[in-house]
């Protein structure tokens, strides 16, 4: 197959995987309507999970063809991207905000479960043997994502409690043919775009002779990253940048605990852990912290108009996490 082929199917794969995910939302968002589900659940749960849904579908089809590589370096590849890449293009745009109660607590989070990931992935720096993800590593990110999920819930209602006010999703009305359709053309697309997405990365990886933790790190990562990416940058432009921000460290944490937890709760064998990958757990961690420290030291005490205290990042601070990005792709693509 010729290189210029497999570019092009890679790029058909990421788009057919990418609006098989937005398919898959609608239909199943406008079911849960007609069965008078709340927006807000709606939301917290088949909307924010639509934008996991390529990073899942990639890292299932990877853990049933044994591609252990390809599942971490999707996984943190994709967060780093999130962070640095995501807010560094958004924060360039416009100021990026964050409300202080996503800070003390969502943000804490998203480091505790990077923590939690660097040990339960380092078997023989703590305990011996080989390093793996079991599927008892799996099943404890997957209980501590329900438990996320119970906190975004019981936040969403206080807030609409407080304020009388429930942010609801726009929800396409559709006819019940019509979500069927959408349903199970969107969860095709997602199974064909991530088989041409996953073959045709791992042919990359070896054609260029790249490992393939790294064709995970850059190729599959970013291209798996476009629904926040264009999310986020759509929300900056038009100045409502909490949104930005909110989804990116959402989305991290639902990469990690529903998307490596699932794969490897589901994988057939235990996923082995490169220790190389620490270097890319201790690029998301530092990364993370430094997002934290950015908004502390950035322009702050601002008051909205619910009267809670918002945190912002300068453009400047932005600008450090775009570079910082750009310095990781290069190191990875001189490796």
């Amino acid at each position: 197959m010729e290189l210029v082929q497999v570019i092009l199917w890679l790029l058909f794969g990421f788009l057919i995987l990418i609006k098989g995910a937005d398919f898959l939302v609608e239909g199943a968002s406008a079911v849960a309507k007609r069965f008078n589900i709340s927006d807000m659940i709606i939301g917290l749960t088949i909307v924010s999970f639509g934008t996991s849904a390529p990073e899942l579908v990639v890292n299932i089809q990877a853990a049933v063809n044994g591609e252990n590589e390809v599942i971490l370096g999707n996984i943190l590849g994709s967060n780093i991207f999130n962070t640095c890449l995501i807010l560094g293009v958004a924060g360039l745009i416009y100021p990026l905000v964050v409300h202080k109660e996503t800070m003390l607590k969502e943000f804490p989070f998203s480091v505790l479960i990077i923590i939690l990931l660097f040990f339960l992935a380092n078997d023989a720096m703590f305990i011996g043997g080989d390093n793996f993800l079991s599927k008892f590593d799996g099943i404890i990110f997957l209980i501590l994502f329900f438990c996320f999920l119970c906190y975004v819930y019981s936040s969403a209602k206080a807030s609409i409690a407080k304020s009388g006010e429930e942010d609801a999703e726009k929800i396409k009305s559709l006819s019940l043919p019509n979500s069927v359709i959408y349903i199970a053309g969107g969860m095709l697309g997602l199974v064909y775009g991530g088989e041409l997405v996953l073959e045709n990365a791992v042919f990359l990886a070896e054609e260029f002779g790249m490992t393939k933790r790294v064709i995970g790190l850059t190729v599959v990562a970013i291209g798996t990253s476009l629904p926040e990416l264009a999310t986020s940058v759509v929300a900056a432009m038009k100045k409502n940048s909490d949104i930005a921000i909110g989804n990116v460290i959402g989305s991290n944490i639902f990469n990690i605990l529903l998307v490596l937890g699932f794969s490897a709760a589901v994988s057939p064998h235990p996923i082995h852990y490169d220790v190389a990958s620490n270097f890319d757990v201790y690029f998301l961690f530092i990364s993370t912290v430094a997002l934290s420290v950015f908004l502390f030291t950035g322009t702050k005490g601002k008051i909205n108009k619910a009267g809670a205290m918002t945190y912002f990042i300068d453009r400047w601070q932005a600008g450090i996490l775009f570079s910082a990005v750009i310095g990781y792709l290069a190191f990875l693509l001189m490796m």
